[in-house]
């Protein structure tokens, strides 16, 4: 009997933005390592350079890192037309770069509101608009997925941070609407909801004692997510047999919204 592996990559081209720490280069490394070539996108050269060849050396594969700067629109387009130059396509995108300002609402300037609406979410929207226009509409496929948050889908009274809240529910709803538009040209677009995870944007929080008590009582699972546990939600939403699946808004959160 042969046996099928579901999320084999070989041969795919994978994007991947906010890819110079954290969760962006986990999962960067989890489509590695099913053969996937990787173009990581962030805004710290030197950073890219060192996840760039890490990958290169750990899963044999081709990969590059580009400086880009997702709310330029201009540099956007020609960051997609240079992995397209090297590459020739692109398959997958992972939008996952992503701020938080953490603040009373009535402390929040316009200034943090705005940040984090260009970044989150009209920077997410600016690059899988490219990504579609220059490369998935013309080739008639791919995988979009974007990284939203539980807090796009639900309040929090521990963590004042009411424009992440807004710009992340932003990008759950424009899943589902770049899911409607381009679903029937072979593209699907899913977010993925990550809960409490150690990235360098959150240690400090998470790793608070007050913090660590609120976790065991508001997570089912009773604690925060491990490196990894992303990883097999973005193969799913990656893989050419999840065609079917599209529009949806996977929370991997250890239960935090069933509650």
């Amino acid at each position: 009997m042969m046996m099928k592996n579901y999320f084999d990559l070989t041969g795919q081209v994978a994007v991947i933005t906010g890819c110079s720490t954290g969760l962006g280069v986990q999962m960067a490394k989890a489509l590695a390592s099913q053969g996937a070539k990787i173009a990581a996108l962030a805004r710290r050269q030197n950073m890219l350079d060192e996840v760039a060849a890490q990958i290169t050396e750990e899963f044999g594969v081709e990969a590059v890192g580009i400086s880009c700067d997702i709310t330029d629109s201009e540099k956007v387009s020609d960051t997609v037309r240079k992995i397209m130059e090297q590459f020739g396509r692109i398959d997958i995108l992972i939008n996952n770069a992503g701020t938080g300002a953490v603040a009373p609402a009535e402390d929040i300037t316009d200034e943090q509101f705005e940040n984090e609406i260009n970044i989150d979410l009209f920077g997410s929207f600016k690059v899988a608009r490219e990504v579609a226009k220059q490369a998935m509409l013309p080739a008639g496929y791919g995988r979009i997925i974007n990284i939203a948050s539980m807090y796009g889908l639900v309040g929090n009274k521990i963590a004042p941070c009411a424009p992440y809240h807004a710009a992340k529910g932003g990008v759950v709803n424009m899943t589902r609407a770049l899911a409607s538009e381009w679903g029937e040209k072979g593209i699907t677009v899913n977010a993925i909801c990550p809960g409490y995870f150690y990235t360098p944007l959150t240690e400090e929080t998470l790793n608070s004692e007050f913090f660590q008590n609120y976790a065991k009582q508001m997570i089912p699972s009773a604690r925060y997510g491990n490196e990894g546990e992303l990883d097999t939600a973005a193969l799913f939403l990656s893989s050419q047999f999840s065609a079917y699946v599209n529009g949806v808004i996977l929370p991997v959160d250890g239960g935090y919204t069933a509650m």
